[in-house]
């Protein structure tokens, strides 16, 4: 065996090792209470989605953003339900 060096050819690839383990746990704890609340992947065809997770992103994050941090139906944090309203806007604005 040489002592040439591997090559691996990642420039300008996305950075996944840059998303913490705890924003996907956060992701998955939402959708977790949804799909034990209503069905896995529901959220996928919510009529009027766009309009219906932008005003629940907002009131997630007026809620937050006024002092209360868990939500008192799921007992998630709100910041948590905000994060995945904004990450269902992303999937379906794609």
């Amino acid at each position: 065996m040489g002592t040439e060096k591997g090559v691996k050819l990642d420039t300008g690839k996305l950075r996944m090792d840059l998303v913490l383990p705890e924003m996907i746990e956060a992701l998955a704890e939402v959708l977790t209470y949804g799909a034990e609340k209503y069905t896995d992947n529901g959220w996928q065809t919510v009529d009027g989605a766009q309009d219906r997770y932008y005003a629940a992103a907002l009131r997630h994050l007026m809620i937050w953003r006024k002092g209360e941090k868990v939500d008192t139906e799921s007992r998630l944090e709100h910041i948590k339900h905000a994060l995945t309203n904004i990450a269902f806007l992303t999937f379906l604005d794609g």
